[in-house]
């Protein structure tokens, strides 16, 4: 289920001057390495497991630049994506876990934007009227349920055979076929000063070069009093051994070398990166995998794989 920001959180979420000075890591960053190095033993071409106590993605970015356009882009992650962008719509294909989390997903978006927007979460279109931006949307598998929730929906990816692929399969539905896809980034949408009701996001910063910056375009792209969703993978030992070990080596679900776990975000790190760029989050939520039914729910336990809703502070 979905639930409030916890208490830890929100008090980590206040006490801005002092993360200042001191960087939050994951609860499970001190654990024992030992249980990594006998997996590393067994599977020799699983990638090492960084250091814990290494730095994570900056918080504040070191960047001079003046335009944003490059700033959260990564070469090497948009070309594993191309790679695989034709299987966008085959559920047995590399983004079958994707198809399988995306009603749970969706149930979160559905619960947490109705109640913030005030809108009928038992209506058949309760996002009508409503502007959403998927930013890197692959395939739409995200955009075209929200489209058929009324939404008005922009669909964003860098990866442009995602982008074709996307259209295509839109266009065979009338009630998809109104999507706007666009072969850019956030930051490029920034610059065309493009506002949205709500700026979506999911598994999607893990893969970027700056989250911080990328953060700061979403929020840029939130109206005041608008919302953002983001999901992600938390970088813990059990995120590591489940996301990456379990899911690329061993179940084979993903592409090897799909996620690089020193790239993921504590929740603690992604709520501080969301605060300064005057994002508060409201509500969290983790995914669990059922192996018995093959099926998501939500959850309390947002250790492996979690999803944020926040709301942009009115100005």
């Amino acid at each position: 289920m979905a639930f409030k920001l916890p208490n830890q959180l929100r008090a980590l979420y206040t006490a801005t001057n002092y993360h200042h000075h001191h960087r939050i890591l994951s609860p499970l960053a001190g654990a024992s390495q030992s249980f990594v190095f006998s997996l590393r033993r067994l599977f020799a071409d699983v990638p090492p497991l960084s250091d814990p106590s290494s730095a994570p993605p900056p918080l504040y970015p070191h960047s001079t630049k003046t335009s944003l356009a490059p700033s959260s882009l990564n070469q090497y992650e948009l070309a594993k994506f191309a790679a695989i962008a034709e299987t966008w719509w085959d559920s047995e294909g590399p983004f079958k876990p994707l198809h399988a989390l995306n009603p749970t997903r969706l149930a979160f978006i559905r619960s947490t934007l109705c109640r913030h927007f005030r809108r009928d979460s038992y209506s058949a279109k309760p996002f009508e009227g409503l502007k959403f931006v998927d930013v890197g949307c692959g395939g739409g598998i995200l955009s075209e349920p929200l489209a058929r929730m009324g939404a008005t929906v922009t669909g964003v990816d860098a990866v442009e055979k995602n982008i074709k692929i996307a259209r295509l399969h839109a266009d065979l539905d009338p009630s998809t076929s109104t999507i706007e896809y666009c072969c850019t980034t956030a930051e490029k949408l920034v610059e065309e000063q493009r506002t949205f009701d709500a700026v979506i996001a999911l598994e999607v910063i893990e893969h970027v070069a700056e989250p911080a910056e990328f953060c700061k375009s979403l929020a840029t792209l939130t109206v005041p009093g608008g919302a953002t969703v983001i999901s992600t993978i938390n970088r813990s030992i059990r995120a590591y051994a489940t996301a990456i070990i379990a899911a690329e080596y061993l179940l084979h679900w993903l592409p090897k070398g799909t996620h690089q776990w020193s790239s993921f975000l504590t929740p603690e790190e992604l709520v501080l990166i969301l605060q300064r760029a005057s994002i508060s989050v409201q509500e969290m939520a983790g995914f669990a995998y059922n192996p018995l039914t093959g099926r998501w729910s939500l959850s309390d336990d947002i250790s492996v794989n979690f999803i944020a809703f926040g709301t942009k502070n009115s100005q």
